[in-house]
């Protein structure tokens, strides 16, 4: 149904305010830079400080271990590193335009730690040895019967558990909510 000169009253097609849009992408931002700045330091500093031997958190349920994965996660794919980083900077772009559109806050949560998560692994496939485009990503975070990971790896997780919340709520990225999500939601 709409109102004069075309003005929706379905609330699923209102429009998203300029306040909230620059809000969800300065917490993007934010998310993006910090997340990245937590997996890069935290890589420096297990290099340094992991070369010589494995420490212990939490006796053996976190344990602190380097190790060097050319693969995906679980370690699979270990011969295609360069179709790995090709994959993320692919994902990087894609994560970049649909971040345009953000009016949500939660969604700026989820797509700014998938964000930081990607391109934290990504710069370790760039940069990092064996060579560029090969390099392979620094993890060192231990659980029992686990593969070891990094921060990147958590932020990826974290985001896609956020961006499966989102959707199941039928929130969009500007904001907006399906009717059909909403009207079920309100059922329940």
């Amino acid at each position: 149904m709409q109102a004069a000169r075309g003005a929706s009253l379905t609330p699923s097609d209102h429009v998203t305010s300029p306040d909230r849009r620059r809000r969800a992408r300065q917490v993007f931002v934010i998310l993006v830079v910090t997340g990245l700045l937590i997996d890069q330091g935290s890589k420096v500093w297990a290099l340094a400080a992991l070369a010589d031997s494995d420490r212990a958190l939490l006796g053996d349920w976190l344990t602190l271990h380097l190790v060097f994965n050319p693969g995906a996660a679980f370690s699979l794919g270990t011969e295609y590193t360069v179709v790995l980083t090709c994959l993320a900077i692919v994902a990087v772009g894609v994560i970049l335009f649909l971040s345009r559109r953000l009016g949500s806050i939660f969604w700026a949560w989820g797509l700014g730690l998938l964000l930081a998560g990607v391109g934290g692994n990504l710069i370790d496939r760039v940069f990092r040895d064996p060579s560029p485009m090969r390099g392979h990503v620094v993890d060192f975070l231990r659980l029992p019967n686990w593969p070891v990971f990094n921060f990147a790896d958590v932020f990826i997780n974290v985001a896609a558990a956020i961006i499966i919340v989102q959707s199941f709520r039928g929130i969009a990225l500007d904001g907006s909510r399906d009717t059909a999500a909403a009207k079920a939601e309100e059922q329940s």
